[in-house]
Formats: C-alpha cells, structure tokens, sequence
C-alpha cells in the first residue's frame, strides 16, 4: 500500500510540473502573437527623429496597419522571405518600425516616397516628383538638456545654450514640412554644409519606400550608404515592421534600476500619450 500511494504521488508531482510548463509555453506563444501581429513596445535610442520623438521615449508601434512580413515577427525570428499577408502601403509622412534590409537591427524613420516617386534634395530642400514641398521656417524650439539629451552620438551637442532658469537647453532650428497628401510635420535643419543636403534625384522602385529622420542633418536614412549605418537607398516595402502610434512614456536617463522611486522621479512631464501620426494640411491636398 505505501509503494502505491508513493507512486500515485510521484505521478501527481510529474503532472503538475508538465501543466506549469505548458502553461508557460503558451503564456509565451501568447506574448509573441500580440508583440507580433498587433503591437510592441519600441525604445528611442538617438536624435535621428527629432524634434518629435526624443532619445528615451517609448512608444506603441501597430503591427497591423500594413499587414504582415517576415519583419513584422518581433526579435527577428524569422528568415527573410518575399511577400506581405494584407499588404497595405503606408501614408508618406507615416513614422514606421523597420528592419534594416542588411543588418536586421530595429530603425524608425518617416515615410517620404512611395513607389514610383523621384527624390531629390538641394540645399538640404526636399523635392517629390520635380516639385518643392511647402517649407515654413518656425521659432526655435527649447529642450531641457538632461541625461539622455542629446543622445549619444548626437549632432545637436552645438545647439546647446542656457536657458532664462540657468539650466542648459537645446535650442533648435525647426523647418516644417508639408508634403504631397497634406502630412505635415516640423523637421531640424542645422543650415548648409552637411552630407545629406544634396541628394538624387532617385526614384522608388516598385515595392520600395525612401525613408527619412526628421533630424535631416543628423539621421542614417535612405540617403545615407550602408556602410555609414544608412539604409542605402530606397527600403523594400516587405522589411516595414509597423506603424508609430503613440509615446507611451518618456524618461531622462536618471533612473537607476535598484531605485524605483528614481523610476517615477526620471520621467518627462507632458510626453506620454503624444499622437505620432502627423497633421494634415487640408490646402495642400
């Protein structure tokens, strides 16, 4: 009777542990289905798109908008393939998620071109299909300079002033934009002189995007050759991953992992819940 019941108990022990696992297992494929196929969260990391998203920023990125690829799986799981599930092409002036074409690492640029258009820039003025888009130069823009501002690597370091209260701020230049379709949407421009002023023309292949930072003198994008961390041209439509919906919330670099009161005290007033999706110019339509 005791090796039975002894039995018995082992074989209980050895379900529950299976039914823990499995729970897991499921938890986790789960997880994955709704980070790939609905949305993710996604950490700003640089200045490439300032002024409107800022290094430490975290936002919600949509993974349906566009319908699916290999890119849209999170953690870059899946092998590169051709071809996307409801394929739907993005807005110009759309800010989306990316797999870079070579190195897979996570970009997030603006969508400038789609199939078929010609780009061109000079004197750092973007041209669409022979044609200059609106440009209205607006009052320079003050950011408080904290830890995670400027970001690393970050050309904005000349802008740095004091402001009235004696901290220091950036005080940026801001260019807003307008493009075809009426997407509108403030850019910087640090002036002439930088590589990216003068580009093209080029024109987008079939299935392709061109894609730019909003940083326009500071951002690795489509006019930027691979080997200088740029995306090398035009985008193939299938490494689109998802669409930037909305800054879930933003920190300034102070917090410390072991401190959760630094944790609240880090983060940035008035940044959680901005719209990513850009104004339109009904006149420009």
């Amino acid at each position: 009777m005791t090796k039975t019941a002894t039995t018995k108990a082992g074989g209980k022990d050895e379900g529950s542990w299976g039914k823990l696992i499995r729970d897991i297992v499921v938890i986790l494929l789960l997880v994955l289905g709704i980070h790939s196929c609905v949305a993710k969260p996604f950490y700003i990391p640089s200045d490439s798109m300032m002024p409107v998203l800022r290094n430490g920023d975290r936002l919600i990125v949509s993974k349906y908008p566009y319908g699916w690829s290999y890119a849209s799986v999170s953690f870059h799981l899946a092998p590169k393939t051709s071809g996307r599930w409801f394929g739907k092409l993005p807005a110009r002036g759309d800010i989306v998620v990316l797999e870079h074409p070579v190195n897979r690492i996570d970009y997030i640029k603006r969508v400038i071109g789609l199939p078929g258009d010609t780009i061109e820039l000079r004197g750092g003025a973007l041209i669409i299909n022979g044609k200059p888009i609106k440009r209205e130069v607006q009052p320079m823009l003050s950011v408080p300079v904290d830890a995670n501002m400027p970001g690393p690597d970050s050309s904005l370091g000349r802008f740095i002033t004091q402001g009235a209260n004696g901290k220091e701020v950036l005080e940026l230049p801001i260019v807003r934009e307008t493009l075809p379709g009426g997407a509108t949407f403030d850019t910087i421009d640090m002036g002439p002189g930088y590589r990216t002023d003068d580009y093209g023309p080029v024109k987008v292949p079939a299935d392709h995007l061109f894609l730019m930072g909003d940083n326009r003198d500071g951002s690795a994008d489509s006019r930027v050759p691979v080997e200088q961390k740029g995306l090398g041209g035009p985008v193939p439509f299938d490494a689109i991953a998802g669409r930037a919906e909305i800054i879930s919330f933003s920190t300034d670099g102070t917090a410390q992992w072991y401190n959760p009161l630094s944790w609240f005290e880090a983060l940035r007033s008035g940044r959680a819940g901005t719209n990513l999706r850009p104004a339109h110019d009904e006149s420009a339509k």
